[in-house]
């Protein structure tokens, strides 16, 4: 409707590039035009694919209208890929030719513009049975950035062999198995730990099983078809700078990982995860921000991050209000049962109990009475009567220091922010750096327990190899909480990649799982008095507020993009979405950019959905 003139193609090279119409299904009347380099046409180079549909409202020029045809022809010259535009059927909103009476209503036009989309972009259409689609990007401007998004969907689900995760909605089940393997691991670690087996055994039986979780990813999804290096090919490149972060990443993650082993005894599972976490994400999530380009939203981001702050306070007051109800609990008990005990300080406890008169051994004491804690006390393997809860704090905010360093080391890896590779070297894939990480956070953990089997720290007992070799008791709970912890961090950095690795940190979610089963399986908080509970609801409370603003921060940015268009593009990615749901078990990718978003501030000139 706006904008009837058209221009014919050229074999004759304009700036540099040939184009040719061409009719692909006659019986839809279907056609693109397609841009080509001058110089791709002579030595046979394999370039990136655009595609490119044009207008918006359905209503603004034609598919081969002067102005699309020189925004085409520029972008071709400028980066040196193939292009071709879309022009769909007759009778609908895009075309000029046919008159306003005579236009089918609006949703049958958009019906006929998603069939026409997808088979311009199909496989087969594009590429040929043989020839995967490789670094092909889909853009298009308003109601027509709709369509190229719901026909990245599509492509998602019908080609390609590569499983790498680039679209919001895989990055989202990606987080959200990250959420519960790596908010379930702790609760493992814990319950052997207060069943006595030392914690040196039961962290080395854990890191072995932690890096064949990470060989198990390099091997398999790192291996999956030839879009990108895969694992192998990465191995003798030299990419040793981006190997040295990878590996950074994984000493920190495992000095973290070992510290909350011991904090877990002192301050508790579910205080240790939220406090942990919460300062993992307000200092790794800000480097991840500046680290991404600012993929995510300032605005929402950093009052999240404060939001975390607050849970951290909260934290830290329920662990001290807790322990203040143990030490009154303690007391009445001891009164009651003439048992000897003896304050150290007035913010610790020691209490030595003679089994025989105590009592204890006769029933089963109920969880969050002071039998209990007695009875757990002599049961595990730390000690922590008697210790300054001090203590525990500070080997809490140690580990959240070290989570903290992480997830932007292993973002440096894999998208090189800082250019220290060498020229034409690829970056390195997830997998790639997650087998780098994990060989690193293996080496350190070996290295640190075998030291703790023979120098104990904190008053546990001393052993040795041989006595670690000998200790089958609870060897298969950490083998699995080894497994978890690994399959937990892949799959959070896979959704990583395609949701900005600020927002991935939305599994720092995971102390939610964590006291889910603090309080089912080992009975935290039961009896205690009634200020405890309400900072417990506080804490949980604003950290759920601080993941969901987390979150906000990276999904809102698809749906500001899409809120440009007419409010008609907002059904495309629904229907692709329903589409996304009813198919299964597909291994493909494409890119979806937006020229005129201002997303494409980014250097690298791409945003993935």
């Amino acid at each position: 409707m706006l904008g009837e003139t058209t221009v014919p193609p050229s074999l004759d090279p304009q700036n540099g590039v040939f184009s040719k119409d061409s009719i692909y299904s006659p019986e839809k009347n279907l056609s693109i035009r397609i841009y080509l380099p001058e110089k791709a046409s002579f030595d046979g180079e394999k370039l990136p694919f655009l595609i490119y549909f044009h207008g918006g409202g359905f209503i603004v020029e034609t598919a081969f209208s002067p102005t699309y045809h020189t925004l085409l022809t520029s972008t071709v010259t400028a980066v040196n890929c193939r292009s071709f535009r879309f022009r769909s059927r007759t009778k609908t909103h895009g075309m000029s030719e046919t008159p306003l009476d005579e236009l089918e209503p609006r949703d049958e036009a958009m019906r006929k513009m998603i069939e026409g989309g997808w088979r311009t972009v199909s496989p087969n259409s594009v590429n040929g049975a043989d020839d995967p689609l490789i670094n092909v990007v889909g853009s298009g401007d308003s109601d027509l950035f709709g369509l190229a998004v719901f026909c990245a969907f599509i492509v998602y689900i019908e080609s390609g062999k590569m499983y790498i995760i680039e679209s919001k909605g895989g990055a989202i089940a990606c987080m959200l198995l990250a959420l519960l393997f790596l908010g379930t691991w702790p609760a493992i670690m814990t319950l052997t730990e207060r069943r006595g087996r030392l914690p040196q055994h039961t962290y080395l039986d854990y890191t072995i099983t932690n890096l064949l979780a990470a060989v198990i990813i390099a091997f398999t999804l790192g291996q999956i078809g030839p879009s990108r290096p895969n694992f192998i090919t990465q191995l003798s490149q030299d990419n040793w700078q981006s190997v040295m972060f990878a590996m950074a990443g994984g000493i920190v993650l495992s000095l973290g990982n070992l510290a909350t082993q011991y904090a877990w005894a002192f301050v508790g599972l579910s205080v240790t995860e939220v406090v942990t976490s919460s300062i993992t994400v307000v200092i790794g999530t800000t480097l991840n921000y500046f680290l991404d380009d600012r993929i995510n939203r300032a605005e929402i981001l950093f009052p999240g991050a404060a939001c975390f702050l607050i849970a951290v306070c909260f934290g830290s007051a329920v662990h001290k209000s807790n322990a203040a109800d143990n030490k009154s609990k303690l007391q009445n008990f001891n009164r009651l049962n003439n048992i000897h005990n003896y304050l150290e300080t007035t913010s610790s406890f020691q209490i030595e109990t003679n089994h025989a008169n105590s009592g204890l051994g006769k029933e089963k004491a109920k969880e969050g009475t002071a039998a209990f804690l007695i009875e757990l006390e002599k049961q595990r393997a730390i000690k922590v009567f008697g210790k300054s809860t001090i203590i525990g704090l500070a080997i809490t905010f140690f580990a959240g220091i070290c989570f903290s360093m992480f997830s932007p080391a292993f973002n440096l890896a894999t998208n090189d922010q800082w250019h220290t590779l060498k020229h034409g070297v690829p970056k390195l894939t997830v997998y790639t750096a997650f087998f780098y990480f994990s060989i690193s956070a293996f080496v350190i953990a070996l290295i640190l327990n075998i030291r703790f089997l023979y120098w104990p720290v904190l008053g546990l007992p001393r052993s040795s190899f041989k006595g670690y070799l000998n200790d089958w008791n609870g060897r298969g709970w950490s083998f699995l909480a080894g497994f978890l912890c690994g399959f937990g961090n892949g799959l959070q950095f896979m959704g990583g990649q395609a949701a900005g690795y600020a927002a991935a940190d939305a599994v720092q979610a995971l102390p939610l799982v964590s006291t889910f089963w603090g309080i089912l399986l080992f009975g935290e908080y039961r009896r205690s008095s009634r200020r405890t509970y309400v900072l417990l609801i506080s804490m949980l409370f604003m950290f759920i507020v601080a993941v969901a603003v987390l979150m906000a921060s990276s999904g809102l940015l698809l749906i500001s993009s899409m809120l440009c268009s007419p409010l008609s593009s907002l059904m495309i990615p629904t229907l692709a979405m329903a589409k996304l749901s009813s198919r299964r078990g597909s291994k493909s990718t494409i890119l979806t950019t937006p020229l005129n978003s201002k997303i494409l501030q980014k250097p690298t000139g791409t945003f993935k959905t």
